[in-house]
């Protein structure tokens, strides 16, 4: 049951980020969406693999996977100053 409440939240989260998309009038709003998602996911990699060098990680949890998918790379540099600030 817990799954596929996770699955839900999920696809609930693509399908406000499509409407939004839609909103704007976006030509394509799902691959638009789904870019969103994917750079928002691949900066939160970038962080962590590159994080041996400047010593900045993010742990990756159900929290900040939900956030740098949703938000992208913006979500990303908000979870990265959250982290120096409360640190």
């Amino acid at each position: 049951m817990q799954d596929f409440t996770a699955i839900a939240c999920a696809l609930g989260v693509f399908a406000l980020l499509v409407v939004i998309q839609m909103i704007v009038k976006a030509e394509r709003p799902v691959r638009k969406a789904i870019g969103g998602i994917l750079t928002g996911l691949c900066a939160l990699a970038v962080v962590n693999l590159t994080g041996c060098f400047t010593g900045v990680i993010l742990p990756i949890s159900p929290l900040t996977l939900g956030v740098s998918g949703a938000a992208g790379i913006s979500g990303v540099t908000m979870l990265l100053l959250l982290n120096l600030i409360l640190k």
